[in-house]
């Protein structure tokens, strides 16, 4: 890598997958208060991200629904009060 030319935050961290519990770990400036132990044993940044490659249907070719805060349900019950 070249000098001076990445943040001073640049490093590896590691990138969960909320869904499928996929890791990965990528040099990122994210930033982050939470870590986690790689397989190697070494400790590293953690940040938990709802949707990756290993979970979104663009990339696994299967079709899911996510509803993580009933945003479903909330637009059935103001259909049926629309349909009264």
């Amino acid at each position: 890598m070249k000098k001076g030319i990445h943040p001073d935050n640049y490093r590896q961290v590691i990138f969960e997958d909320q869904g499928s519990g996929t890791r990965f770990l990528i040099g990122s400036t994210v930033v982050t208060e939470k870590t986690a132990k790689w397989d190697d044993g070494t400790e590293y940044p953690l940040y938990v991200v709802e949707i990756s490659s290993a979970s979104h249907p663009f990339y696994t070719g299967v079709k899911t629904t996510i509803d993580r805060a009933g945003r479903v349900e909330k637009f059935k019950n103001r259909a049926l009060k629309a349909k009264k």
